[in-house]
């Protein structure tokens, strides 16, 4: 009887992310901040309330455990933004703006990848993390297909068909990464060396995750998703590429040519793709339009940017006519709005124009010298498990799932920004990267 409770101390720690994970399950009430705005808030939502208290509770742990905070690494790593940040946060408009901000870039990128990093001890924790994603991605998808099936969704195209899940119209993106998310959970789970019972499973929800993706008709996410999807098989070896290559194109064919879902849209919308440079639609338009007014800013204030969350204030003095005045979004329960673009939709050019060269290099630095360290762990995992022989998982899952949602962040960065209920996921999945990354050696084998 006393062993029980031994057992189950241990996954005490991680509950407070499993809970934020939770918490995007909720219907989102109100706008949020719907499209980016520089990293700031038009309204605070339930996760991100739970994303303060995800930090606060790691505090209260090193406190009760006397641990160390960080290894030097570590904080060198998830520290270095708060430097772009920093000078951004004094070149604002005013301190008011300028505060906003701070709290969100650091609440995102620093504070919360932080703690999800001290939360997770070891691979169990880890894989609860994972497998909550797969099971958030499930319930969002059920909803989005449940959506597209009763012409309940956002509007597409005159249609309300859009899958979005719990997020509205107004963070289309919201579900599409929700469900991108579990699906590169669910095939690194898969791909891993883990338990046989394990790998069916996670096949399993990965495949009935491309439905909903596909009915999200969510550009970005598909390309982000293809691309890391190829990135975890080519990772994982060819033998377990191939097969889990043909199973995902044999579902795809059931799906789209046998039972015939969402056979035109979808391929127009495929289409649309590679028309980006000779027939553009209106939202491929803007967007193009938004960069360029992005790297016009930054050719103005090229180290230090216009400050934090001043692209709006900055946008009409350096955005062509070609620009619309703001995207149309209905149905999912919400009536018509006309949603101000408020960000150039490209985290990388987001940052460049307010906070310069200098906020790109420390930010996208951390990124890329957590995906350098993901990378070097995952070999050395490979390299366990094949000593292994199977024997042991070795943390060959963990490692895929972790280096595949970087991957997908970081593509994905080229289409969007930070902006909308669902961004406390990517604050998520940054942490969980920074675990695999800069963990100790011991902490990832246990």
């Amino acid at each position: 009887m006393a062993a029980a409770p031994r057992r189950f101390l241990p996954t005490l720690p991680v509950l407070p992310v499993l809970v934020l994970v939770a918490a995007l399950a909720l219907p989102v009430s109100g706008e949020g901040d719907g499209g980016g705005g520089g990293g700031g808030g038009g309204g605070a939502t339930v996760a991100d309330a739970v994303s303060g208290l995800v930090v606060v509770c790691c505090a209260l742990h090193l406190v009760r455990d006397r641990r160390r905070p960080l290894s030097r690494t570590a904080a060198v790593v998830l520290g270095l933004p708060v430097l772009g940040i920093a000078l951004a946060t004094a070149g604002a408009a005013t301190p008011g703006v300028g505060a906003e901000g701070l709290v969100r870039y650091l609440q995102i990128f620093v504070l919360v990848p932080a703690a999800v990093l001290l939360l997770v001890r070891d691979l169990r924790d880890a894989r609860l993390v994972t497998w909550s994603l797969v099971g958030l991605a499930l319930w969002q998808g059920a909803i989005g297909v449940h959506q597209y099936v009763t012409g309940t969704g956002a509007s597409y195209k005159g249609e309300e068909i859009r899958a979005v899940g719990t997020f509205g119209p107004t963070d289309v993106m919201g579900m599409a990464a929700v469900v991108s998310f579990g699906l590169v959970c669910a095939l690194g789970l898969a791909l891993g060396s883990g338990p046989a019972r394990q790998r069916t499973a996670a096949v399993g929800c990965a495949l009935a995750l491309l439905l909903p993706l596909a009915l999200s008709f969510s550009r970005g996410a598909w390309i982000a998703t293809a691309v890391t999807c190829g990135v975890q098989l080519g990772l994982a070896g060819m033998r377990r590429a191939v097969r889990v290559f043909a199973a995902v194109a044999a579902a795809a064919v059931v799906l789209v040519g046998g039972l015939g879902v969402g056979t035109a849209m979808l391929q127009e919308r495929i289409s649309s793709i590679t028309q980006v440079t000779e027939a553009p639609d209106q939202s491929v338009t803007d967007r193009y339009t938004m960069w360029t007014a992005a790297i016009d800013m930054w050719r103005d204030q090229p180290l230090t940017g216009v400050g934090l969350k001043g692209f709006p204030d900055h946008r009409d003095g350096h955005a062509s006519l070609a620009l619309s005045s703001g995207s149309d979004t209905d149905g999912a329960g919400a009536g018509f709005h006309r949603q101000p673009l408020l960000s150039p939709h490209n985290m990388y050019l987001l940052v460049l124009s307010e906070q310069g060269l200098l906020g790109l290099l420390a930010l996208a630095g951390s990124w890329l010298a957590l995906l350098v360290c993901g990378l070097r762990r995952l070999f050395h995992a490979r390299v366990r498990a094949r000593l292994h022989a199977g024997r042991s998982p070795g943390g060959l899952d963990c490692a895929l799932v972790a280096c595949g949602l970087l991957v997908w962040q970081l593509v994905d960065f080229v289409y969007a920004d930070i902006g909308g209920p669902s961004t406390a996921l990517t604050a998520v999945v940054l942490g969980l990267a920074a675990w695999w990354a800069l963990a100790s050696e011991g902490a990832g084998q246990r």
